[in-house]
């Protein structure tokens, strides 16, 4: 049997199509990178993810605000479609590790622990050094960096209520601090990517419970499927093997694959 030479894109693996019976062997450090890696206070950023990450400004006015690729391609698009005109602002994006740092003891200084700890990832286990996260603020003349106000209602809850449909979910929802180890922030968005997104907001999941969820769904047994017009998509779960993990998907599909960040891989199929 050959080996399927899969295309590399920024941050995850996806191939127009793939032909009946073909392997995929997926290496171990690969569970690292994708739009669907878990970072929190138990799994910081590998270096195998810093190396794919692949960044563009916001916009010509927030240049300095950085974006994964294709996460400011479907946010633009996603504004685009609330009709938003400068109401929604851009806070912070991708932040470095050393900007992550100085971050968090800025506020260790100026808000103490407490507060720190609830609002502020510590470097290396922020969502922010993917790209693949957004704090969003309603357009006002004072900005707070940390916490700003993003409200659920006008424009603000016009843009919350389509997030989902190109991709993006409120991070930390109320509720479920103890799950995701952030207080409630609901400026801070983070691309999963479709359908994924819908999945979560359809079953009220965090990323944290949707990595378990979809557990639930291995490669060699049921697959999780939903069918959207006329299109069925089919996600499942493949754990990681010690040195390299093969996968074989039937022909004539669209696929994705994203490493979790935690043991192993979730692949999405469209058909």
């Amino acid at each position: 049997m050959k080996m399927m030479i899969l295309k590399q894109g920024s941050n995850e693996r996806f191939a127009r199509r793939s032909v009946s019976g073909r392997m995929m062997v997926l290496k171990k450090e690969e569970i690292y990178i994708g739009p669907l890696v878990l970072v929190n206070r138990e799994h910081p950023i590998q270096k195998e993810f810093t190396r794919s990450v692949r960044l563009m400004p916001f916009n010509d006015n927030y240049r300095d605000i950085l974006l994964d690729t294709k996460t400011n391609a479907l946010l633009s698009l996603l504004l685009k479609s609330v009709g938003v005109n400068d109401e929604i602002v851009p806070v912070s994006g991708y932040r470095t590790s050393i900007e992550q740092r100085m971050i968090y003891y800025k506020s260790l200084i100026k808000n103490g622990r407490v507060f720190t700890e609830k609002f502020v990832a510590l470097p290396d286990h922020s969502e922010h050094r993917t790209g693949f996260a957004i704090d969003l603020a309603q357009n006002s003349d004072a900005i707070d960096f940390i916490c700003p106000d993003f409200p659920y209602t006008g424009i603000c809850g016009a843009f919350r209520q389509k997030a989902a449909d190109y991709g993006f979910i409120e991070r930390y929802p109320k509720g479920r601090e103890a799950i995701t180890g952030i207080a409630h922030e609901p400026w801070h968005f983070r691309f999963v990517g479709y359908p994924h997104s819908k999945i979560m907001q359809n079953n009220d999941l965090t990323l944290e419970e949707y990595i378990l969820f979809i557990k639930d769904y291995p490669y060699d047994r049921k697959h999780f499927r939903i069918c959207e017009k006329s299109k069925e998509i089919e996600v499942f779960y493949v754990k990681a093997r010690p040195e390299t993990t093969e996968v074989i998907l039937s022909e004539d599909t669209c696929y994705q694959i994203s490493g979790n960040n935690v043991d192993g891989f979730i692949v999405t199929i469209w058909r």
